[in-house]
């Protein structure tokens, strides 16, 4: 198979979707593999390093999609590549259908196949592609929370761990997932007084057996959120509904519940977010203020510490991107179940039930 490895360019997506290693386990199975000029420079890869292995170098973006039976992605096509999508590519990436109708509709008109690493699932029914960005993610949202606390940031002033004689920021995290787990450990690890709130009372049990001591867990209801809200300085919104649109746990009219400088980290915000005044930002301009809340939603978190993000991720595509080259993505699908999870759209129809729901739309 033809594949090809476009260099990233949503705002500071320093990702990069293939290794030199994952390129070389490609080329010794025969299959031919295009890299753009640059795509791995800034997770530490040089072209020379994807050249040794044998991958080849091509120089324009168009170049790559024009050339490639197999696009691997880390994020979904922008505006200036829905074009370049060609009928029966394979497109494989993060694509975040439920809340993007103008990407799901021009990936429709492509003709393309879109393969989701957000809806593959495994034999348990967990979602492997989507768990190394989400412990990225998880851990990233409170370091960033612990920044914009900072007063200069347009927080509150709270140092999230406290000292002695002052008492540490009270941290709420919505959802006790991969994202809210590791968003809870790095947060009790920095010393904050923490609690995790989710409506599985089976999840809530494990947590309490495994979290710290300053780690409490809550049922996950509209009137205990809110009870916590005049208290609270951070909350990371850390819902997921896999390939469903977020739910809105806090409410505009919540807000004013809250202190001024509060900050909300929505890590949802690629399935719409989770909090009503959320809307996608950047690793340019992460921040803004509604009400005197600090909101930030920068839709790829991970991609500011790529060397560490681009390793983790592709650790876990590669055995999946292997198999789809090797076998085809039919048969590929045929033969795992998980990995037919992750078809989204084929050849201009949407074959994932959550993302026609998300448009009322009938499959």
């Amino acid at each position: 198979m033809i594949v090809g490895i476009p260099k990233e360019i949503k705002n500071n997506e320093n990702r990069v979707s293939l290794t030199p290693a994952g390129a070389h386990e490609l080329v010794q199975r025969g299959h031919t593999v295009y890299i753009q000029h640059t795509a791995g420079i800034n997770s530490g890869f040089s072209d020379e390093e994807y050249e040794k292995v044998g991958a080849r170098i091509l120089p324009t973006i168009k170049d790559v999609y024009a050339i490639a039976e197999m696009i691997i992605k880390v994020k979904e096509p922008i505006e200036c590549e829905y074009n370049l999508v060609r009928k029966d590519q394979l497109v494989f990436t993060y694509f975040h259908f439920a809340c993007d109708k103008e990407l799901t509709e021009a990936m429709m008109r492509s003709g393309s196949v879109c393969l989701a690493y957000e809806t593959v699932t495994d034999k348990q029914g967990g979602l492997p592609l989507l768990i190394p960005m989400s412990e990225v993610a998880g851990r990233m949202s409170t370091q960033e929370g612990a920044r914009f606390l900072e007063k200069p940031q347009g927080g509150r002033g709270i140092l999230l761990g406290g000292v002695p004689g002052a008492k540490p920021a009270k941290v709420l995290v919505l959802g006790g997932g991969i994202v809210g787990t590791n968003a809870a450990l790095m947060a009790a690890g920095l010393g904050a007084d923490v609690t995790i709130c989710d409506i599985s009372l089976p999840r809530l049990r494990q947590l309490s057996e495994f979290m710290p001591k300053n780690v409490k867990t809550l049922f996950s209801s509209s009137h205990n959120i809110e009870k916590e809200l005049p208290t609270t300085d951070l909350i990371i919104g850390a819902v997921l509904i896999p390939g469903a649109k977020a739910p809105h746990l806090i409410t505009r009219p919540m807000l004013k519940l809250m202190k001024k400088g509060t900050v909300l980290v929505d890590v949802a915000i690629d399935q719409g977010g989770c909090f009503e005044t959320s809307h996608p930002t950047t690793h340019a301009e992460p921040i803004y203020e509604v009400d005197g809340i600090i909101h930030y939603c920068v839709a790829n978190i991970p991609g500011a510490v790529p060397c560490t993000s681009t390793l983790a991720l592709t650790n876990a595509t590669l055995p999946y991107a292997i198999r789809l080259a090797d076998l085809g993505w039919k048969k590929a699908c045929e033969n795992d179940p998980g990995l037919k999870n992750g078809l989204n759209i084929v050849n201009g129809k949407i074959v994932f039930p959550a993302v026609a729901e998300a448009f009322g739309w009938k499959i």
